[in-house]
């Protein structure tokens, strides 16, 4: 039967069944334009259902924030701090920076840095200090499944729920993230839900809605939002990437020379706060970084460029992409890359050599091919096949996890996030 509801009302059916059956709902906040429609809408349902009831906020402020970002974040939880509880977390873990060739991360609320925070830490945020779970190399995505058994526990909550405003238009892996089969994992039958512990669950009931919703319903319902999205439009900044999240992955590289425009006060303190800021403001959007049509110097092949790239780094930073490298060339030579029958037939006509394989583990109906990286290829499937300009893109774009050549965790990241989950999955409360 066709569902005629619209993706609000089918929110508020959602919104219901959580405030009716988990005692704890703490909403993730960021001060971007989905989480901050979230929390609105939860504020909105709690206040005229009457609930006799507190939100819980979950906040990771990274201290360099664009300035409209902070206000706004300021001024949603002071104007409704009678039905929030508020957790603002300013705790000093990694975050991925692609903004520098020498560190692969840095650290918000840093202490050995406190004299060149880019702000003052603000008033009644929680520390390091309060989150016994904290460790020295922790990461900020670590951060965020330890703090929902921290406060499943410290709520002594029968069930809890943490909400989180992500979209399926956004990205595919947010579209996978719902609609990938995983019933077991699910609060009853509902698809946007995730269990991440006993009796503590993800929610994403904003996961159907378009970006045109979004601010439809900021329109319709005169919702206070980040003025930051109003600077995005004037800057001509498309309306799908205006986007509020850390300024230096590598996703923001292209736009990170806009804090020059926008807020030129917190441009001039965060240059001297994390490696490369500055560098990439200018270059971040061209081919020096990576980005446009990168070009090849006059007499290298793409492998001798690549060499010439890997001796200018630091001992640590090129060893790092060394391994990367070594595994991609291992697994096109053995196991292969699954490539649809379109691009085979290109590889064909463009005379690579290579054998194709008829079955594989993956779930596909790709086909694995075997081959060896080649030094570079004009197809459109360009970023899928295994050459070494597409190595020096990685390099170039300071993309220590190679994410632009596909690459997923490594055996030492992947030990680390299930040692996390399995603390998470076995929690006794």
């Amino acid at each position: 039967m066709k569902n005629n509801k619209n993706v609000y009302e089918l929110t508020q059916e959602r919104l219901a069944m959580i405030f009716r059956d988990f005692d704890n709902v703490c909403v993730s906040f960021s001060g971007g334009k989905d989480s901050g429609l979230l929390l609105n809408l939860c504020i909105d349902y709690v206040r005229r259902n009457r609930l006799n009831r507190k939100i819980c906020v979950f906040h990771m402020d990274y201290e360099i924030q664009y300035t409209h970002t902070i206000d706004f974040v300021n001024r949603i939880l002071e104007a409704n701090r009678d039905i929030l509880e508020v957790y603002r977390i300013c705790v000093p873990f990694r975050v991925p920076t692609c903004t520098s060739m020498y560190q692969s991360f840095w650290r918000p609320w840093d202490e050995q840095m406190k004299d060149i925070w880019v702000r003052p830490m603000p008033a009644d945020c929680y520390t390091r200090s309060d989150f016994p779970f904290y460790y020295e190399k922790m990461w900020d995505y670590e951060f965020q499944i330890h703090f929902a058994k921290w406060l499943h526990a410290r709520k002594d909550a029968v069930r809890s729920c943490f909400l989180i405003g992500i979209r399926t238009q956004e990205s595919l892996n947010r579209w996978r993230s719902i609609h990938l089969n995983r019933k077991i994992h699910m609060y009853h039958n509902y698809r946007w839900t995730s269990r991440i512990g006993n009796d503590v669950y993800n929610a994403y009931p904003l996961y159907d809605w378009k970006t045109t919703d979004v601010w439809t319903a900021n329109g319709k319902f005169r919702f206070d939002y980040n003025r930051l999205y109003d600077l995005y439009y004037k800057a001509g900044v498309n309306l799908e990437r205006q986007r509020v999240a850390s300024p230096f992955l590598c996703e923001a590289m292209e736009s990170l020379s806009l804090y020059k425009t926008i807020d030129p006060d917190m441009w001039g303190k965060m240059i001297g706060r994390v490696n490369g800021v500055n560098f990439t403001g200018i270059y971040g959007g061209t081919h020096v970084m990576g980005w446009q049509s990168i070009r090849l110097p006059q007499g290298y092949t793409w492998k001798e460029f690549m060499q010439f790239l890997l001796s200018t780094l630091p001992e640590p930073t090129r060893r790092n992409y060394q391994r990367k490298l070594t595994v991609s060339i291992e697994f096109w030579r053995t196991r292969g890359g699954c490539l649809s029958e379109t691009t085979i037939q290109r590889l064909k006509e463009a005379g690579v050599n290579f054998e194709v394989m008829e079955t594989t583990n993956y779930k596909t109906t790709k086909k694995p091919v075997r081959m060896e990286y080649l030094d570079d290829i004009d197809i459109p499937e360009f970023r899928e096949i295994p050459t070494y300009k597409r190595m020096c893109i990685c390099i170039l774009k300071n993309d220590h996890a190679c994410k632009y050549m596909g690459f997923s965790l490594t055996k030492e990241e992947v030990r680390k996030r299930n040692k996390i989950m399995e603390q998470f999955k076995n929690m006794h409360l």
